[in-house]
């Protein structure tokens, strides 16, 4: 079970986000509207989650995307669905603040 928490949820296995960004990495915030105007990421790409399958076409497959919310549940399912559709390399970096402080 902690397996498969940890696969959903992409913890377990160590990412360096700093790296993933000077290799190009684009983050996208699934946040609404909104909360990605209270506060995100710079160069970050808001993209809300239920706008999420129909912007796809728009993000490159062939760079590694990370995915971040306010607290790591909407970014899973973002990084589950971008996977299920042919994105080879998607992270979860889970909340903004946090991802932010990692990078």
């Amino acid at each position: 079970m902690l397996s498969f928490l940890q696969k959903i949820f992409g913890k377990g296995t160590s990412v360096n986000y700093a790296e993933l960004i000077k290799n190009g990495a684009q983050i996208i915030d699934v946040r609404t509207p909104g909360e990605y105007q209270g506060g995100h990421i710079p160069g970050s790409k808001n993209i809300p989650l239920q706008l999420l399958s129909s912007k796809m076409g728009s993000l490159p497959k062939n760079q590694p995307i990370i995915t971040c919310c306010a607290s790591g549940m909407r970014s899973a399912s973002a990084k589950s669905l971008l996977t299920k559709n042919g994105f080879p390399q998607v992270y979860n970096g889970g909340g903004w603040a946090s991802l932010r402080n990692k990078i």
